[in-house]
């Protein structure tokens, strides 16, 4: 039996592996579970999966996941804050880490269980956004693995030859193609942009995701956040990694070979599919998605990426060139704008404004501490608050 800790088991990435896990009972055994605030869905998990160890983030929702635990019976031990993710991040009853945690408060308990040498499945993009030496540091001298669960990160290591490690130009690659729907404003007039509802940037035409996740793929920020992350993964510049519209959302990525190959990764929009191959690696297991009926599908539809309509993907690759610490600034105002965005205080065309503008109050350092990453990411905060308060004036 393999052990798992689920890290953000509420949210849409651990609910699919809990699904995913709940099909394949015989490999696998829940050891922790954890989430921010969402103490009642929390509980839910606890009671059927009966892990040892559950956290919440968040100290009062801890309390109040532990007495309703006592009060059903439940044995489970209700750990607290960082310190517990950390904890059961590097729990020796561990084997597998589903990083699933949302944004830059993901990158700690992520870090941990790579320095533990756990096999890392990373849906929490923003730990390689915000400190990619660290992690692939940490990964390799501890012998851990990294297993990319975002769907075109996967379907990339999918299409790699196998055994990693190598340079994309050591295997004959020539570049990453990473597919993106375009969202839900693909074909919106720029002009309306500005009048956009956060209901209307959560709506998502193919993926069902989590609120923060889908203003980022409205804005194609997510994609940006994807290129960078890609370039680390894969031991490649981000001038090798191109960006493709692709609305169906059939296929997830691609990789084109010095030979002209050009080899794709195909399968419904489902996130089962890269959270099971991921877990069985380099094995199969099922996954509870559908077969996916090319007849049906019938036709793919492939488009430029405009960088004018969707500034936030330039800036992805602005900040990745830039490197050292920018692309740690770059997602914190991210985050900041997005969670304004969705508390209704600035506009969906406010959120690149401010990220551009606090992006270049920054003077990017080497990326050698995790200190340096932390204050890195508290400046560019402050400097995105100031920004929206500029704005409001």
């Amino acid at each position: 039996m393999i052990g798992i800790a689920i890290l953000g088991s509420t949210g849409t990435i651990g609910v699919n592996t809990l699904d995913v896990i709940a099909r394949n009972r015989d490999c696998f055994q829940v050891v922790a579970l954890t989430a921010h605030r969402n103490h009642a869905r929390l509980l839910d998990q606890l009671l059927e999966w009966q892990p040892r160890y559950a956290v919440m983030a968040d100290a009062d929702a801890a309390e109040q996941l532990e007495a309703a635990a006592r009060a059903a019976g439940a044995e489970t031990q209700v750990l607290s804050g960082v310190q517990g993710l950390e904890q059961v991040a590097e729990s020796s009853d561990v084997d597998f880490v589903m990083a699933g945690i949302v944004g830059a408060a993901g990158l700690k308990p992520t870090l941990a269980a790579a320095r533990a040498g756990k096999r890392v499945l990373l849906a929490n993009k923003e730990a390689l956004v915000m400190s990619g030496p660290l992690l692939m540091t940490a990964v390799k001298e501890a012998g851990a693995e990294l297993l990319p669960i975002d769907s075109e990160h996967n379907a990339i290591f999918q299409c790699l030859p196998p055994g990693g490690g190598a340079s994309l130009e050591a295997m004959g690659v020539r570049r990453i193609l990473l597919t993106a729907s375009g969202g839900p404003f693909r074909d919106r007039p720029a002009s309306t942009l500005h009048e956009v509802t956060p209901a209307q940037a959560c709506a998502h035409p193919n993926w069902v995701m989590g609120r923060k996740i889908s203003v980022d793929s409205a804005t194609m920020m997510n994609k940006g956040l994807e290129v960078i992350e890609a370039a680390w993964l894969f031991n490649t510049t981000v001038d090798r990694v191109d960006v493709v519209v692709h609305p169906q959302s059939v296929i997830h990525s691609l990789v084109q070979y010095e030979d002209g190959s050009l080899l794709a990764q195909l399968g419904h929009p489902d996130m089962r599919t890269p959270i099971a191959h991921a877990l069985a690696w380099p094995k199969r297991m099922p996954s509870g998605v559908d077969d996916l009926d090319l007849v049906k599908v019938a036709e793919l539809r492939f488009e430029a990426a405009d960088m004018e309509r969707f500034p936030c993907l330039r800036l992805g690759y602005e900040a990745a060139r830039a490197g050292g610490t920018m692309p740690t600034a770059l997602n914190a105002a991210n985050e900041v704008a997005v969670d304004a965005f969705l508390d209704g205080d600035i506009r969906f065309t406010d959120i690149p404004r401010v990220i551009e503008s606090t992006v270049a109050r920054h003077s990017p350092v080497a990326v050698d501490h995790m200190d340096t990453v932390l204050h890195a990411d508290t400046v560019a905060r402050a400097h995105a608050h100031e920004e929206m308060k500029r704005l409001s004036s």
